[in-house]
């Protein structure tokens, strides 16, 4: 397995909170928030990680010089010299996979996923992207999935309003390398539109549910949350 880790983020809503470092290295509960993506990682077959970075990457590099160690899989970096969106980074750290498809991860969220179970999943559809669908209960931060649970199947995605229930985009995904998804893209684009709405629309997305741990520490609310809970769930 090779997963890339989208850590190039500017932290904009954070930043009343933690304003020094990039938000995958925020403290939660005594260490980086980045510590805990990778300990979840260990879990797994993991052979290679691949940091997309950007804003303040010398602080994320030092610290995984200092820390690798203590990682069984080797790093490489996907360097942003400028912002290039969700899906140009995306796309420059796809440029430094090996394999035939590569996990892709938030770097300021965590989704307790069954990798293993994604992996399989896109294995037996085939299609370009599978990607992991969270259940959520009375909530408004997020936009919701519309999904055919006879063929698994992502078919829309919805815009932000407040829902009684409903899944969202977990923002982990498991992406064919050889697939044309990328071509004829401009350098800077974004993921959600150019890409995952785009392929929604010829059907090319697959979905699998996991109504597992989920936090996003992207706002002061949430990363205050992780900084309590993480003390008992790692």
């Amino acid at each position: 397995m090779e997963v890339v880790i989208l850590a190039g983020g500017l932290g904009t809503r954070l930043r009343s909170v933690v304003s020094e470092v990039p938000k995958c290295m925020a403290p939660v509960a005594g260490k980086p928030f980045l510590w805990y993506l990778l300990k979840y990682l260990t879990r797994f077959d993991v052979s290679r990680v691949i940091l997309s970075v950007g804003y303040l990457r010398e602080v994320i590099i030092k610290w995984i010089d200092e820390n690798k160690f203590e990682f069984p899989f080797e790093f490489d970096y996907a360097v942003e010299t400028e912002p290039l969106g969700t899906g140009g980074g995306i796309k420059l750290a796809l440029s430094k996979v090996h394999d035939q498809s590569s996990f892709i991860l938030n770097g300021d969220t965590f989704f307790d996923v069954d990798l293993n179970a994604l992996q399989e999943q896109h294995k037996q559809s085939r299609k370009a992207i599978t990607m992991a669908l969270k259940p959520m209960l009375n909530f408004d931060r997020y936009g919701t999935v519309d999904f055919n649970g006879i063929n698994n199947s992502v078919t829309a995605f919805n815009e932000k309003k407040h829902c009684e229930q409903g899944l969202i985009n977990g923002g982990v995904y498991l992406v064919s390398t050889e697939s044309n998804v990328f071509e004829d893209l401009p350098e800077k684009f974004s993921f959600e539109t150019a890409v995952l709405e785009k392929q929604c629309m010829v059907g090319n997305i697959d979905g699998i549910i996991q109504d597992r741990y989920f936090i996003d520490i992207g706002i002061p609310e949430d990363y205050r949350k992780a900084n309590i809970e993480f003390v008992n769930l790692f």
